[in-house]
């Protein structure tokens, strides 16, 4: 009786548990949280310093004795304790710190996480607080958040590029015909910024400042005017601060492998495809979402390496976190798609 009345009184969650950022949805409020997947740790108390947004700001700044930490790796759990006491943080943020919710919570995943990974993020959110735990799939909620008829016949493409991982699916009758998970995306893209500085200029940049460069001025096609960005670093051969000038084909070069893997991704899938759902797609064309979706050009290079028309979805960085709050209203749906 009692399990009953907390379960009436508790909003349910869906939670887009993601490498970059973690979005949650409260039913019949819409999006509460939306914050960077990042903790900081007192390496000698233990404690939580910071978690989200406030913890961002942190990184590469810290004192010794202060920990920088993304729990998550490639879309999955690195570091249980540490994703458990963000997923508690958040939850609370969600009910507005109110003690004792424990809500039913959809969780979006990759879809090709293996089962103890699946394992661990139910865990996790039990652990944090949650009555029950759904998982389901990051491209399939993609697909709905993006407003794709994904319960008709008729073949659907999506393209979710996160911070971790990037997955292809194919859609039909509310069921994965093909899908692939390739642990490229966004934060692949930044280490090679970063990389391709390192072996180009000696300089050495931060995460931060990587990110920066790639929403900046990175681009995966060819931009009608020549953009540039003032950056600073470290000098690995002189040891002093150093300031540079890049432009977005020297950024464009970095990004030449990532964006690569990603467009292979998208061809293998088209390959992959029934005859009669590629027609289909031939018509509506392939959908971008996720925060890599909004690389300047990303659409004109698929389109230019397919053939096929291809558009953003409306709110690319919180098309799963969307979709996962409207399975979260509709129970049958949610029991069609959900994964074990």
């Amino acid at each position: 009786m009692f399990g009953r009345l907390l379960r009436y009184f508790s909003n349910d969650l869906a939670i887009d548990l993601g490498t970059a950022n973690t979005l949650v949805f409260a039913r019949n409020k819409g999006i509460v949280v939306r914050e960077p997947s990042v903790v900081v740790i007192n390496k000698l108390t233990n404690r939580i310093e910071a978690v989200g947004s406030q913890a961002k700001e942190m990184l590469g700044r810290t004192p010794g004795n202060i920990e920088s930490v993304r729990p998550m790796k490639d879309g999955v759990i690195a570091d249980f304790e540490v994703t458990e006491r963000m997923l508690e943080d958040f939850i609370k943020k969600a009910h507005g710190r109110r003690m004792y919710v424990h809500p039913r919570i959809v969780i979006g995943v990759p879809s090709e996480i293996t089962q103890v990974e699946k394992r661990a993020v139910k865990d996790s959110a039990m652990r944090a607080g949650a009555s029950e735990v759904f998982l389901v799939e990051q491209a399939m909620m993609a697909a709905i958040g993006a407003g794709l008829p994904i319960t008709e016949p008729s073949g659907n493409m999506i393209v979710d590029i996160g911070g971790g991982t990037t997955d292809v699916a194919v859609i039909s009758l509310a069921g994965i015909v093909y899908s692939r998970s390739v642990r490229v995306a966004g934060n692949e893209m930044d280490d090679a910024i970063i990389q391709y500085l390192k072996r180009r200029y000696n300089l050495l940049i931060g995460e931060r400042t990587g990110e920066r460069i790639k929403m900046e001025i990175g681009s995966a096609y060819p931009l009608k005017e020549e953009r540039k960005l003032e950056i600073k670093g470290r000098d690995l051969v002189e040891g002093v601060p150093k300031n540079l000038s890049i432009t977005d084909e020297e950024v464009r070069e970095a990004l030449a492998e990532p964006i690569a893997t990603i467009v292979e991704a998208v061809r293998m899938a088209l390959e992959r495809t029934p005859p009669e759902l590629s027609a289909d797609i031939m018509d509506k064309g392939i959908v971008l979402s996720g925060g890599g979706a909004l690389i300047r050009g990303l659409d004109q290079r698929l389109r230019a390496e397919t053939g096929l028309p291809v558009v953003l979805a409306e709110d690319p960085l919180a098309s799963v976190v969307l979709g996962t709050g409207r399975v979260l209203e509709d129970i049958d749906l949610l029991r069609k798609v959900s994964i074990p």
